[in-house]
């Protein structure tokens, strides 16, 4: 298989067309959370709404993008790349045009798809067709660009939310997916794993998706029905059943897309254990940070997207340092002090109730946010290194997918589970402050009902005047409390993430001798 020099025309336009790819699903995954909550207000969507919006990209996401960059290595990667980028440009398009929510996740599961092929395929074309020699180069090229260009993602976010644009959201992927294209088609040749195997595992990637899908439906269900409820009963039942089958299924199969021998190494499973804790903390705290700023603290959606500016700051002036420190010292006091730290931040956040609003942002929410973003800066990089180093040179690529796989199934458990517990916590808290108000029972009951849009919900029309500030008062406590409790849960799953890496990393004096033991145990039966 050929390579170009990255100073080559054919390899500018490779990394072009990777850069674009790769900004257009980072871009829209930081600036969706900063326009949910104008989102959820134009759509008149409730809470478990809103998290399926979330997890109907992830699930498919989770579940195929091992899959998708196998398919890159048996058909050819700049075809699959292609594919997902146009899957993606038709998954956006349609969700820009969704007129309901229903269609609005229909379409996110088509954005997913797209993505499955899309962001696995970016890095493996760089990978294929970039001289080794300056493979590293084009990576860290890829990666500062992009991540340069997440930044503005919850900017562009909130900007086109406070303007009632956040179908813009996803129509900018439009032009950006198209010049990718482009460039692909016109520019770039095709490359193609010799002798590749063409066993693809897809009774795997149906039980995990159907399986998380079953799980996530019963999770978002309860509040509107409960726990004794028949569909959320066989949903929770089957969903089970299917993950169980998951792993039967890779236990068996010749080609697994999530090879459990992996996982005998104890560095490889503990990393791992660490990124599904650390990446469901994080996902849910920048959700729920997101809709409390909006929903409760009066923040403008531009306002709450450049919140986020510092924690990305920190994360591109530390990410590369961190790095550097692991190779020379080893990657275990990194992944216990940046979790730990990371959990601390969190565990400031939560101490932020009802504030005054933006002009009170930074002794508010920055320390917390900072100290957040110093922690994942921490982590992220030594983290790789470790996945990494766990296995023998010829599995780091299937190490690799299964850890990014595993930050998607992360934020899917957190989606449902936590979405479930906050709408709980909601009715909970309404519940003991509504007594206080003269209400007839009708109308308790309907300012009840609200709870399962969280931070959206709305006084009944029956009220007003000051009956109904009241009612907005008492949502808007409700909320912060809510935000409070997920905020502690997020911070005791990043450090139980700093627990699993010193239990489970090896230090660095024993890296050497562990790997070779871990090369053994990744070796198939």
């Amino acid at each position: 298989m050929t390579t170009v020099s990255l100073s080559s025309a054919e390899g500018r336009w490779v990394m072009a067309s990777a850069i674009l790819a790769s900004s257009m699903g980072f871009i829209d995954g930081t600036a969706l959370n900063v326009v949910l909550p104008s989102l959820q207000k134009s759509l008149n969507a409730s809470g478990t709404e809103i998290f399926w919006i979330l997890n109907a990209y992830l699930l498919m996401m989770a579940s195929l993008i091992l899959v998708g960059g196998a398919l890159g290595d048996h058909l050819g990667r700049k075809k699959v790349f292609m594919i997902g980028i146009a899957l993606f440009i038709l998954g956006s398009t349609a969700s820009g045009l969704a007129p309901g929510v229903a269609w609005l996740i229909g379409f996110r599961a088509l954005q997913g798809l797209g993505g499955s092929l899309m962001i696995p395929g970016s890095l493996s074309l760089i990978s294929s067709s970039i001289d080794d020699k300056e493979k590293g180069k084009a990576i860290g090229t890829w990666s500062a660009i992009t991540t340069v260009v997440t930044m503005g993602g919850p900017v562009i976010g909130g900007a086109l939310a406070d303007a009632g644009l956040w179908r813009f959201i996803f129509f900018i992927n439009i032009p950006i997916g198209l010049a990718a294209l482009w460039m692909l088609w016109r520019k770039v040749q095709e490359r193609r794993e010799d002798g590749a195997n063409p066993a693809l595992d897809l009774p795997g990637a149906a039980s995990i998706a159907f399986g998380l899908a079953l799980l996530t439906f019963g999770c978002l269900r309860i509040p509107n029905t409960s726990i004794g409820d028949r569909w959320v009963i066989l949903s929770l039942v089957c969903g089970l059943v299917l993950l169980v089958a998951f792993v039967f299924i890779e236990k068996n199969s010749r080609h697994p897309m999530m090879p459990l021998y992996l996982f005998t190494n104890s560095t490889f499973a503990g990393t791992n254990l660490l990124t599904f804790f650390l990446y469901a903390g994080l996902g849910v705290a920048m959700l729920f940070l997101s809709l409390d700023l909006v929903q409760a603290q009066g923040y403008s959606q531009l306002q709450s997207g450049l919140t986020f500016l510092p924690f990305t700051v920190v994360m591109i002036l530390c990410s590369r340092l961190a790095g550097s420190l692991a190779d020379k010292h080893g990657p275990k006091p990194f992944l216990v002090g940046g979790p730990a730290l990371a959990g601390a931040g969190l565990f400031l956040l939560s101490f932020v109730r009802e504030t005054n609003g933006p002009k009170a942002y930074w002794t508010t929410f920055l320390p917390g946010v900072m100290v957040f973003g110093l922690g994942m800066a921490c982590t992220v990089a030594p983290l790789t290194t470790a996945v990494m180093g766990a296995v023998s040179d010829q599995m780091s690529g299937v190490a690799s997918g299964v850890n990014n796989a595993l930050t998607r199934i992360a934020n899917v458990f957190a989606n449902a589970m936590l979405g479930l517990l906050a709408v709980l916590l909601f009715t909970a808290s309404l519940k003991g402050r509504v007594g206080a108000l003269a209400l007839d029972p009708p109308t308790r009951q309907a300012v009840l009902a609200q709870a399962v849009n969280l931070g959206n919900a709305k006084p009944p029309s029956s009220l007003s005047g000051p009956v109904a500030a009241s009612v907005r008062a008492i949502y808007r406590s409700g909320f912060v409390d809510v935000y409070v409790k997920v905020m502690r849960i997020a911070a005791a799953f990043a450090w139980l993430a700093a627990l699993l890496g010193l239990v489970t990393i090896k230090p660095r004096a024993q890296e050497a001798g562990f790997k070779g033991k871990g090369k053994a145990a990744t070796l198939p039966s």
